[in-house]
């Protein structure tokens, strides 16, 4: 049996929005140490607030304090606390009906155990030592037998108000590539690079997925490719991305290696990119100990008719 390549991937950026009014008063309350929820028409208190009536649709603005100290409607035991989640360690997950509040809020409950936690039991807010204005400024639930903690009846308004966040999204997963693939990815390590042709349409497809795009057949023979190619069009990337070492502004191309009838990706190099132009033939540049190429970069060949490549733009 061949070996079966896998390999953990993770796919990360920060999502930055901005906040309406009762989001914003609700994630400074938070700040404050001030729960803040927002009643209706027909007099429900909403907790987390929205914006608009989730029954009627009616905009909501109507801001009112809640309660620190509230009751679990429903749980579940979280048994292995992942990166980012609010305890390291064990934990429930719990709805919250603050006092005040007529829906429930999700959040943490610190417990030693599930046996610790029931539906209807007791519960208050444990604040977070540093707060900026985020749903994390509640650092976790935990249980509470006392009374219920009297509102001041704050109206909501604060000076230096929150008005937006960054939430961070995160995908977290192990890709293993098909047959296809995995011969493309081993045709790397060699320094060479290997499609596959289809066998209806006779077009070499890299990196093959196994299938031809065009004709919907499977495909097996192999066919190296390249190594040079031709630039078909290009982006100058101005934005530094984060983990990339490499100054801005470069260039990312499509290029259609010699023998392929499809375009790939790659960076261009060896090249000021004001001067980078769809035509442009180009080569491989490998790291020592690279298992693809770093970059490419010119070869000093004559630019490439634009008809032996307008089918790949």
């Amino acid at each position: 049996m061949p070996e079966v390549l896998k390999a953990p991937l993770v796919v990360e950026f920060p999502f930055t929005r901005s906040l309406g009014p009762v989001q914003s008063a609700f994630l400074t309350g938070l700040r404050e140490q001030v729960v803040l929820g927002v009643r209706t028409a027909d007099g429900r208190t909403l907790v987390p607030p929205v914006e608009y009536d989730p029954a009627t649709a009616e905009e909501l603005r109507d801001l009112v304090e809640v309660a620190p100290t509230g009751t679990v409607t429903t749980w579940a035991w979280n048994h292995e606390p992942r990166r980012g989640q609010p305890l390291a360690t064990p934990f429930a997950w719990v709805l919250v009906r603050l006092d005040g509040a007529d829906t429930g809020l999700l959040h943490a409950l610190d417990a030693p155990g599930p046996d610790a936690v029931r539906s209807g039991m007791r519960v208050r807010v444990r604040w977070a030592r540093e707060r900026s204005g985020a749903i994390t400024d509640i650092a976790c639930f935990e249980p509470y037998d006392g009374a219920a903690a009297e509102p001041a009846g704050h109206d909501g308004r604060f000076e230096d108000m929150v008005t937006g966040i960054v939430a961070p999204a995160r995908l977290d997963y192990v890709y293993s590539p098909g047959r296809a693939q995995a011969a493309y990815i081993a045709g790397l390590a060699e320094r060479r690079t290997v499609g596959e042709r289809c066998p209806s349409c006779r077009k070499v497809y890299v990196p093959s997925r196994g299938a031809c795009p065009t004709c919907g057949v499977a495909t097996s023979e192999q066919v190296e490719v390249g190594p040079r190619g031709t630039v078909t069009t290009y982006c100058i990337v101005n934005i530094k991305a984060k983990n990339l070492d490499i100054e801005v502004p470069y260039v990312y191309a499509h290029i259609a290696l010699d023998g392929a009838d499809l375009a790939l990706h790659g960076r261009i190099g060896g090249i000021p990119y004001d001067e980078v132009r769809m035509g442009l033939r180009v080569e491989p540049v490998w790291s020592e100990g690279g298992r693809y190429p770093d970059h490419y970069r010119p070869t000093g060949e004559p630019d490439a008719d634009y008809e032996t490549y307008k089918e790949m733009l």
